[in-house]
Formats: structure tokens, C-alpha cells, sequence
């Protein structure tokens, strides 16, 4: 077992070290389980046979129904980041909630939810509200640490609040986590999670993180009124805004209604909604006379880039789950998640503590394809239920946006106002990273947060 510790403690620091370089990570995770199994298969040490599934394992990749879905939502959401309705949504519901202290923010903060359940990708929600509303926030004088903090930490609500890439990701591989732990216990019952699960049980937990959102802005425009003023609003502006304010929300809650509503009603798979949020988006774009052929092309490009990416670095994944098992990694993950104090919860605390750590470094995506497939079957052979752990993870997996030195919210936000300092976007974000652990918390107390949704929809 000590051998087995040793080469898997190797594995890991060797592909660390090619993250840190700057490699991209589907070659430094691939890259490195290659090399580190050739030394191993010298010394004798590494198990080569499980190498040989490696082909039927990438075709598995490719044929997966499930994760077809990943390019057609992703092709989703940069149609509508390109048609202009997340800027009506903006401005319209910036001047609904502007007339109150903290407003502004909290309009921000359900506009970027609307956005999470339309388009489901971090990096233009931030985008998009970063370049709407930042300036009217340093118009109406809002302190520029509470703008940051806000319009970041709404972004990231598109990695939990559902569709969600990374919710079909992390279904993909405690799917897979529970037929392996199935598989060593002997047991083999029991219905599986399913993506549509998953998209269930993190809607609830989404909706109470943008309420605690909601809670933090209230209470700095009670302490701190003069960091979040009110909007002042013309009397032609008010008498047109809830006409508006109807014609801004119509279009994205149908896409929502349309695509959630067809997984949650069970009339569609993952895949399928995928597919007709894709066709909705266009339409709405073509209905919101923004959809050009330029735009039209630089938004299919973008989603293929996004999408191979994804999909290059599960490739990689694959090759280094393999190799680490080849190891003897499961047995060592096993031991080491029976020694940790307080069994189970211990187990749980440890593996959600190295995600929030490791976010500190790497990307979400790495996490999932590192983290999920070593540690998730064996916290489910010691109890913990797979559908909480997805959503648990999801909620831990948003810091990793926030947290310096390399949340890539951070720099989304940045790149697109680069006269904002890094100590000031740090500033804003820190007290919203402690909301999202506190929602983590509040889910530890009670799971039937998490549960309620998909027990409700199962009848």
C-alpha cells in the first residue's frame, strides 16, 4: 500500500507541476498519467492492462446522449449573450428596484439569475453585465468593491442554477461514481443520478443563494447607505417601466419555462431541452432583430471552442482516472477516507475542502475531471448520498471563480473594465465567497433542500 501511496502521491505532484506551467490542461492531465505510468511500468509498480479500455473509454466520451448536451447549451448561451436581451433585462429591472437603496445591486443580482437559467456560462454573464452595469453603478455612486462583488458573484450563478454545464458534468461523473461504488460493494440497486436529478435538486440551493445575495445587499444599505444610494428615475421613464419591464422578462422566462420546463416535466431529456433552448435562442435573438450573420458566426465559433475545450480536457481526465487506477489509487483513496476523523462527514468536509483549495489554483473543469472520479465513489461507499454531493460540490466549485490569485471570474470582470484595481474586486468578492460556503453549511443542516424538488417531481 505504501508503494501504491507513493506512485499515486507522484501522479498528482507531477501533473500539478504541469498545471502550474501554463500547460493546457488536457494535455498536462493526459501528458503526465502517460509518463508517470511508463516509470511506473519500469519499476514495476503500475498495472498496464486497464490501459487497454482507454479506447472504448473516448468513445464512450463521444457517444454519451448525455453529454451532447454540453455544446448545445453552451451554443446557447453565446446566441443570447450576442442578442441583446440580457442588456434589456438590465437596464429595465436596473430602473424597477433603482428607486430603493441597494437596488441597483439586487436588480444585478436577479438579472444575473435570469441569466444563469437562460444561458448557464459564467464567463459572459460577467462579461455581459460587467459592460451594462458597471457604468451605471459608478454613475449612481455605488462603492466600486460592493459593484465588483456583486456583479461577479452573479455570474457564478450560472454554474449552479440550472441548465448548467457543470451540473451536467458532475451528473456525468457521480453517474459513473456510483456504478464503480455499486460495483465494489456488490450491489447493484437502486436508481441511478441522473442529470435531470441533478438539475432538480439545484434549484432550490440556487434560489437560496441569490436570496442570501439579496440579504448581504440589504444589509450594507442598512449599515452602509452611502455605499449602494438610490437611482433617480424621470417621470416619462416611470410611467413606460412596468410595459418595459414586461416585454424584458418575456422572452428569457420563456426560454426558461421552455427548456427547464421540459426536463422537469420529464417531456425531455437533457439533451433534448438542450436542443430546443438552441432553436429559442435563435429565434429570440432573430425576434430581437440582433442576429446577424457576423454574430451569428462568432457565436457558433465560440461555442466549438468552448465545447472542444470541454471535452479535450475530459479526454485528458479519462487518461489520468485510468492511470490512477491502474495504481491501486481506488484502494488508497479508499484507506485514506476511512482514517479521516468523524467518518463520513469527516470524509465529505475533507474532499469539499480540497475542491474549495484547489480552486484557488486551478479551473472548475479541472476540479470535476480531477476530484469527482478519485474521491466521489468512495465517499458514496461510505454513505454520502451522490445527489447531495453533486450539488454540494457545485455550490463549493463557484468560489473558484472568486478566489484570488486565479478566479477567472476576477479577470473576466477585469478584461472587461481594466481601469478596476485587483485589490478592489478582491475586496467585493470575499464576503460573497463566504455567503456561498454558508449556503454549503445551511445544505449540511438540511438536505432536504436538496431533495425536495426531485422527491416532489417523482411523485
Amino acid at each position: 500500500m505504501e508503494a501504491e501511496a507513493a506512485s499515486c502521491l507522484l501522479l498528482f505532484a507531477v501533473a500539478v507541476a504541469a498545471l502550474l506551467t501554463g500547460f493546457p490542461v488536457a494535455f498536462a492531465l493526459g501528458g503526465s498519467a502517460v509518463l508517470v505510468a511508463a516509470i511506473g511500468s519500469m519499476l514495476g509498480t503500475f498495472d498496464a492492462i486497464l490501459l487497454g479500455s482507454l479506447p472504448s473509454r473516448i468513445l464512450d466520451i463521444g457517444l454519451n446522449p448525455t453529454l451532447v448536451a454540453v455544446p448545445l447549451f453552451v451554443f446557447m448561451g453565446t446566441v443570447l449573450e450576442r442578442s441583446g436581451v440580457a442588456e434589456r433585462l438590465l437596464i429595465t429591472m436596473g430602473q424597477l428596484f433603482g428607486g430603493l437603496r441597494g437596488g441597483l445591486g439586487i436588480s444585478v443580482v436577479l438579472v444575473g439569475a435570469l441569466l444563469a437559467a437562460s444561458t448557464g456560462i459564467v464567463g459572459a454573464t460577467i462579461v455581459t453585465m460587467a459592460l451594462i452595469s458597471l457604468p451605471a453603478m459608478q454613475r449612481a455612486r455605488y462603492k466600486e468593491s460592493l459593484s465588483c462583488g456583486v456583479i461577479c458573484a452573479s455570474g457564478t450563478l450560472a454554474q449552479l442554477i440550472p441548465p448548467s454545464t457543470v451540473l451536467i458534468l458532475l451528473g456525468t461523473m457521480l453517474q459513473n461514481a456510483n456504478t464503480q461504488a455499486q460495483l465494489r460493494m456488490g450491489i447493484f440497486a437502486g436508481d441511478p443520478v441522473t442529470v435531470t436529478d441533478l438539475f432538480a435538486a439545484a434549484l432550490v440551493p440556487g434560489l437560496i443563494l441569490v436570496l442570501f445575495y439579496v440579504i448581504w445587499i440589504a444589509i450594507r444599505a442598512i449599515v452602509e447607505p452611502e455605499s449602494c444610494p438610490p437611482v433617480p428615475m424621470s417621470v416619462d421613464e416611470r410611467r413606460s417601466l412596468h410595459r418595459r419591464v414586461l416585454f424584458a422578462m418575456l422572452p428569457p422566462l420563456a426560454l426558461i419555462v421552455l427548456v427547464l420546463g421540459s426536463i422537469l416535466s420529464g417531456l425531455a431529456t437533457a439533451t433534448e431541452s438542450a436542443a430546443l433552448g438552441g432553436v429559442g435562442a435563435v429565434l429570440l435573438a432573430l425576434l430581437n432583430r440582433s442576429l446577424t450573420f457576423e454574430r451569428f458566426r462568432d457565436a457558433t465559433r465560440s461555442a466549438m471552442s468552448i465545447s472542444l475545450m470541454i471535452y479535450a480536457i475530459l479526454i485528458g481526465a479519462t487518461v489520468f482516472s485510468l492511470v490512477f487506477r491502474g495504481f491501486g489509487g481506488e484502494d488508497v483513496v479508499i484507506e485514506l477516507l476511512e482514517s479521516i476523523p468523524a467518518g463520513a462527514v469527516g470524509a465529505t468536509l475533507f474532499v469539499l475542502g480540497l475542491m474549495f483549495v484547489l480552486g484557488f489554483l486551478i479551473d472548475t473543469f479541472e476540479i470535476i475531471f480531477i476530484v469527482v472520479p478519485i474521491f466521489a465513489p468512495g465517499l458514496i461507499m461510505l454513505g454520502v448520498d451522490p445527489l447531495w454531493l453533486g450539488v454540494a460540490a457545485a455550490l463549493v466549485l463557484q468560489t473558484s471563480y472568486l478566489t484570488p490569485p486565479f478566479g477567472f471570474g476576477i479577470f473576466y470582470l477585469q478584461g472587461s473594465a481594466p481601469r478596476l484595481s485587483l485589490p478592489t474586486i478582491y475586496r467585493g468578492v470575499i464576503p460573497f465567497v463566504a455567503i456561498q460556503l454558508l449556503a454549503v453549511v445551511v445544505l449540511a443542516l438540511w438536505p432536504e433542500l436538496v431533495h425536495w424538488l426531485p422527491g416532489l417531481l417523482s411523485g
